[in-house]
């Protein structure tokens, strides 16, 4: 099947993704990386075991999902106890040991005016803080980096279409990084290489998009094959990968570190395998990482930005 074309309409990506695939069946190939200048990173936005809450919030978009969640909880805890307290007082009050013959009637306007009014006023208040939310996230802004992400079976292709950047993304201990998606002492070394350690098994990826701390990021997502779903919970972030369609999410990472995240959208058997990763850096370290791509992928810098550099 023939991919999609370049950011110049040129050859076929599916061609480049097969290249890149050949060149990592030697464990280790995509990992020294040689030049490549991002150092160490904090682990930030990564899952845990046992863990019942959220990833540290990364982005204002994660912060005002995380208070909405928290909102609502507490309203629907409420109604709970409440209801549960309704029906326990009725359990209590009107069982058939203490009224030998019911009521009967059918009708009760009051209450019935308050269990239509009460629950549109309840979802009046929460649609009130909630669309604002919505709006935010579908409100794409003007991008300071914008990168096109596609998901592939099992694996994530990215773009920085500014710059002619194309690379892919594979699991570390993957079968295109030399595994066979369990761990083993060569994948332990591989993952110990790029920086992580056994702990992130699953999550690390051989390559990572790259972005700038504070920088608006607008990335493009979609599919090759079947949906796939780009998701990364520290950002608040969660985009459909669907094949013919360019879907788009922005976000604004705050604290420079390594965010993990993972294909959301059963797409076959090995849609387990299909983690993302994210390294936010300095505006310094990503210029930096910015030339060494440029060179290691076959780049090059837009012509007003050269300009402007002489």
């Amino acid at each position: 099947m023939t991919g999609p074309s370049d950011p110049n309409g040129n050859q076929p990506m599916r061609a480049r993704h097969i290249l890149t695939a050949l060149a990592t069946l030697t464990p280790g190939a995509l990992f020294a990386q040689e030049g490549n200048p991002i150092g160490d990173l904090p682990i930030i936005g990564s899952p845990s075991d046992g863990g019942m809450g959220f990833q540290p919030a990364a982005t204002k978009l994660a912060r005002d999902l995380q208070w909405l969640d928290g909102m609502v909880l507490i309203i629907i805890t409420a109604i709970t106890i409440f209801v549960v307290g309704l029906l326990a007082m009725v359990l209590v009050r009107y069982n058939s040991n203490r009224n030998k013959e019911p009521k009967a009637f059918t009708h009760n306007t009051p209450i019935e005016i308050a269990w239509t009014v009460g629950p549109i006023v309840i979802l009046i208040f929460i649609g009130a803080f909630s669309l604002p939310i919505l709006f935010e996230q579908q409100e794409i802004p003007e991008a300071d980096v914008t990168i096109k992400t596609t998901g592939y079976q099992w694996y994530w292709g990215y773009e920085y279409p500014d710059y002619e950047i194309v690379y892919d993304s594979y699991m570390i201990g993957s079968p295109a990084t030399g595994g066979d998606n369990r761990m083993t002492p060569e994948v332990l070394a591989q993952l110990q290489e790029a920086g992580y350690s056994e702990d992130e098994f699953r999550l690390a990826t051989d390559t990572a998009m790259v972005v700038p701390v504070g920088a608006t990021v607008v990335v493009q997502v979609t599919g090759a094959d079947v949906i796939h779903s780009w998701t990364v919970p520290a950002f608040g972030v969660k985009q459909d990968a669907v094949p013919g369609r360019l879907a788009e999410l922005w976000f604004e990472a705050e604290e420079e570190g390594v965010y993990f995240g993972q294909c959301s959208e059963l797409c076959g058997i090995a849609h387990a395998y299909m983690p993302i990763t994210v390294k936010v850096v300095s505006e310094e370290a990503y210029e930096e990482w910015l030339d060494w791509a440029i060179e290691e992928y076959g780049g090059s810098r837009p012509e007003a930005e050269v300009a402007q550099a002489n």
